[in-house]
């Protein structure tokens, strides 16, 4: 049986560390709301549509979350677009910070 050393790292994230970015997350959150509007869908309407619950799409419009890929893909197939029109915002968001 191997043994560990006592410093060995512990797999995952560390102890109070965030992939968040509240700029991408707010630019993303903006692109969803704008585009759920403008298919005059409700939030319920929406999460019917995609199978996400409507309080991780309330959570992502305020920015508060960001989407997995999964996600994404089924948020712009409710929506009726690309997940490329959901991105473009958010890409240009991130080019102007960089």
């Amino acid at each position: 049986m191997p043994v560990r050393p006592k410093t060995s790292l512990k797999p995952g994230r560390p102890k109070g560390y965030s992939s968040l970015d509240a700029g991408i997350a707010k630019a993303f959150g903006r692109a969803a709301k704008g585009r759920r509007l403008e298919a005059g869908l409700s939030q319920e309407a929406l999460a019917l549509e995609t199978g996400i619950e409507r309080s991780y799409i309330s959570r992502l419009e305020r920015g508060l979350s960001q989407p997995t890929l999964l996600a994404l893909l089924k948020l712009a197939k409710g929506l009726g677009c690309e997940a490329g029109d959901l991105l473009a915002p958010v890409e240009k968001t991130f080019r102007r910070r960089r």
